[in-house]
This record gives structure tokens, C-alpha cells and sequence, in this order.
């Protein structure tokens, strides 16, 4: 066995997880419509803690495979990235990255700012899993869907839909491999133009003396001493919202966030779910909840 036939086998281990339910921790049914109702408001808010019981979970059912135990075993890794790895004589080392997604809550708000550079061995891929309570505001954590994919890919993906020189800059993390574990950089960023528009124009002009398309995004490093020269000319702000997964266009991404939201769970699609958590309305919203929950 190598690293791509772990990936593999792992992969296939992951895909059975849609319809799983966590047994580690539970939401008691509500007892009134009112209570309903402030519950419905407030459960985005365990979305953090859930998301990380799930990480915890994931690594325990991967290595509930007796198959691993000939080899080593998977183990999690916090705050490390990636969150899974497989401890054993494998190199590369096969690794996932798990980014957990309550849908009823808002977009996929994780960021990936992992740097293209380090997934060349192709040996770590992200592990999108969308979740909720099993009956929509109470119970466990139940798993709707599963999609991996390739970190690489995501990375490309995100770097080329962000980066549009001198308007938006993406730069890569310094070279600091001889620094301790801590201090390594190997995340990019994103930074926003701030300056007029005769700037933005001047800078148009500057970037066109150097006869190469400046708007593709490049890992060499003239390239990227060009976007730091860039970003010290002119004004600029650092993007706290780079990197969001909801954001990068990608395709998987999408196909992933569209298959979920058509899921069918307690008669209604997700996408429908979701707009009676955004209405207005609370008796529409008992009227649903009473059709659907058998609450309110």
C-alpha cells in the first residue's frame, strides 16, 4: 500500500459517512412553541463546537478499519494543518483537512489559505461535511453530505479567483523551512486595493512595463518580489475575508453546497429549511415546525 491507494481506501471509508449520526451530544426536543422559536434563533451557536466533535469523531471511525492497524494509524493533529494524518511508513504523508458546515447557520465560512505550493505530492485533500441536528433543531448531529477534494486544487482555485493585480494582490508566505515548526509561514494572503482611481491607473501602466501577463498568478519568485514591490508602492489592506471556502468558485465546492441544499430531510428540501429559518414570520415558522417536527 502506498500513499495514494490510503487516500483511497480512506476516501471510501468517508463517503459512508452521509446519514451517520453522532452519538456525542444531543439537543433536547423543545417543549413549547416559544421555546422552539429561541431555540431556532440560537443553535447556529453550538455550530463551533460541533464542528470540531465531528473532526474528533471522524479520526475515531477511520480507524475503526482493522485494515489500518497493519500500517499504523490515523491521528488528529490541533492546531496543525492538516487536522488528520497517518501516522505510519508512508511518505508522502496521506492527510485531510476537515471543514465542517451547518448549512442553516450561513456560508461556508471556513478559509483555506494553505499555500499551492505544499500539496505538489497531491497526499492531502479536504473533507467538506454538511451537517445538522437530525430533526432540524433538536437531536444529534447528523451527516447530509460528504465531499472530498484535492487541496491542491483548491488552492489553484482560490489563487486565480482572487488574484487580479493591481486591484486585488495574492501573496505567497515567505520561505522560512529553516525556522522552528511554530514560526514556519505557509499561508498566502489577499490584499485589497486602497488607493484613487489616477493610482490604479499609474499602476495599470507600471505593471505593463514588465511585458508579461502580471494578472496570472505565479509561485516563482520575480513574481512574487514584483506583488511585494506592488504592495509597497501603493496603498493596500489585508483581507480578512480571503480564503473563504463559499468564495473561491470552485467547482466541487459548488456542486457540493448545491447537492446539499437540495437534500430532502423531514419533507423539505434544505434550501426551504433554510428560508423558514430566515423568516420573519413566527407563526409561519410554528406552522411549519407543527407540520414537519410535530412541535409548536
Amino acid at each position: 500500500m502506498d500513499t495514494s491507494q490510503v487516500i483511497q481506501l480512506a476516501q471510501t471509508q468517508l463517503e459512508q459517512l452521509p446519514t451517520q449520526i453522532f452519538d456525542v451530544l444531543t439537543i433536547a426536543k423543545p417543549v413549547s412553541a416559544s421555546s422552539a422559536l429561541n431555540l431556532a434563533k440560537i443553535i447556529s451557536k453550538l455550530s463551533p463546537i460541533m464542528g470540531n466533535l465531528i473532526e474528533f469523531n471522524i479520526v475515531e471511525l477511520l480507524n475503526q478499519n482493522p485494515v489500518w492497524s497493519r500500517f499504523g494509524k490515523w491521528v488528529r493533529q490541533d492546531p496543525d494543518f492538516p487536522d488528520a494524518v497517518f501516522e505510519g511508513a508512508f511518505v508522502p504523508t496521506p492527510g485531510f483537512e476537515i471543514k465542517a458546515w451547518f448549512p442553516l447557520s450561513t456560508e461556508i465560512t471556513a478559509r483555506f489559505k494553505p499555500s499551492q505550493q505544499y500539496f505538489a505530492d497531491q497526499n492531502i485533500h479536504v473533507v467538506l461535511v454538511g451537517w445538522i441536528p437530525e430533526n432540524i433543531i433538536y437531536g444529534r448531529p447528523q451527516i447530509l453530505k460528504v465531499s472530498i477534494i484535492e487541496a491542491g486544487s483548491i488552492a489553484i482555485s482560490r489563487d486565480h479567483h482572487y488574484h487580479r493585480p493591481p486591484d486585488y494582490v495574492v501573496t505567497e508566505p515567505e520561505n522560512t523551512l529553516e525556522r522552528t515548526v511554530n514560526l514556519r509561514q505557509t499561508n498566502t494572503n489577499g490584499y485589497k486595493w486602497q488607493g484613487t482611481p489616477a493610482q490604479l491607473k499609474e499602476a495599470v501602466e507600471w505593471l505593463n512595463t514588465f511585458g508579461y501577463d502580471v494578472g496570472s498568478y505565479r509561485l516563482d519568485a520575480d513574481y512574487q518580489q514584483l506583488m511585494k514591490q506592488l504592495l509597497s508602492r501603493y496603498n493596500y489592506r489585508l483581507d480578512t475575508n480571503f480564503a473563504k471556502l463559499d468564495r473561491i468558485a470552485h467547482p466541487d465546492i459548488e456542486r457540493f453546497k448545491t447537492d446539499l441544499l437540495e437534500t430532502s430531510i423531514h419533507g423539505m428540501a434544505l434550501k426551504d429549511w433554510i428560508r423558514v429559518y430566515n423568516a420573519t414570520d413566527e407563526q409561519q415558522i410554528l406552522k411549519v415546525f407543527r407540520q414537519h417536527l410535530g412541535i409548536g
